[in-house]
């Protein structure tokens, strides 16, 4: 079936006998244009189903009031609810958001970049997919002279203003609860350390070893990409240990899942035999039985401070203070995984 041609502004005013610049100006509310011709204007475009060039409309304009929104996972509860704040602060100011995801895929990550250019956003508020090692794409939405802002994940060679948590002090906080269980041998589930995020988590959770005189063993520390079946996988190979760990601390909640499935397949008993920790208060944390005790990175204040700052950027252009860094208190939440000496 051959494809039905798009209405332009050129068909609107064939119709009503008038000039395109006028059916332009009519659409846009011009003062110029009569109530009358407005009315018959937009009659005559709802009647052809005219869909206006929003790209187009931006490069006359210089302005699209569309902003991207990169993140690694939509089925996260940490992101979603990011991206919710972010689209309520900004829909109040008159933006819409464009969402991408990268499913960690530094690839399409880097699509993805290319798509929202293209589109002529006015901004991108991005969380950097765990595969990412260069950092050319980022660049490049710089060179543009698009406001970037990172959130959760960023790197510091970026240069660009960033929202998140403190990822180091955060796993000090759970090494220290452990220890406090009477926990001695604590394995770390990691992320990609080459990730600025997951490399302090890892150096705040070997810092904490050697404060409480715990031992750093490199059987009990892997990389992942921190899906469920990442944290399968690697409980696993803990269980096989000839010494077993007394304790699991996961630096993402679904791989934490991953390693409690394991354990409870192998009669493993939580938190009795081994405690578990997670990370990001993923909805199900408060739901499995026994409950994850984890770490809560205050979703909905990093998407207000996201947004602000954009606003911040975009409508202040000669505003060029030093850049955001803000990072912000974490919060333990203990629940019964780790509540060793409660039971």
């Amino acid at each position: 079936m051959k494809n039905k041609k798009k209405t332009t502004i050129k068909d609107i005013a064939k119709v009503l006998s008038i000039t395109p610049s006028a059916v332009s100006k009519a659409l846009n509310n011009h003062p110029r244009i009569s109530d009358k011709t407005k009315i018959a204007v937009r009659q005559v475009a709802e009647a052809l189903n005219y869909q206006p060039n929003h790209i187009a409309t931006a490069l006359r304009k210089g302005k699209s009031n569309l902003v991207g929104v990169m993140i690694p996972r939509a089925n996260s509860h940490f992101f979603s609810s990011v991206v919710e704040k972010i689209e309520n602060v900004l829909s109040k100011e008159g933006y819409n958001i464009i969402i991408t995801q990268s499913n960690e895929s530094f690839t399409r990550e880097s699509k993805n970049i290319e798509s929202l250019l293209l589109t002529q956003v006015d901004g991108i508020i991005a969380s950097m997919a765990n595969e990412t090692k260069t950092l050319e794409h980022f660049e490049k939405i710089k060179s543009n002279g698009i406001p970037l802002i990172m959130f959760d994940r960023g790197e510091d060679a970026l240069d660009v203003d960033y929202i998140g948590i403190d990822d180091y002090k955060s796993s000090f906080k759970i090494v220290k609860h452990l220890k406090n269980q009477g926990c001695k041998r604590i394995a770390h589930i990691g992320g990609h350390s080459h990730t600025r995020i997951y490399k302090n988590r890892i150096a705040g959770y070997k810092d904490a070893l050697l404060k409480y005189k715990l031992p750093i063993a490199e059987e009990l520390i892997s990389e992942s990409t921190l899906y469920i079946e990442d944290g399968r996988k690697i409980m696993k190979q803990l269980l096989e240990l000839p010494e077993r760990p007394d304790a699991v601390y996961a630096a993402s909640d679904f791989a934490a899942m991953g390693a409690l499935q394991v354990m409870e397949e192998n009669n493993i008993r939580v938190p009795e035999d081994i405690a578990l920790v997670g990370f990001s208060n993923e909805t199900f944390t408060s739901f499995v039985k026994p409950s994850i005790t984890t770490i809560n990175q205050r979703s909905e204040t990093i998407g207000q401070l996201a947004a602000e700052t954009f606003l911040k950027r975009v409508n202040t252009p000669s505003w060029t203070p030093k850049l955001y860094n803000t990072i912000i208190d974490s919060e333990l939440i203990i629940r019964d995984s780790s509540l060793k000496r409660s039971k």
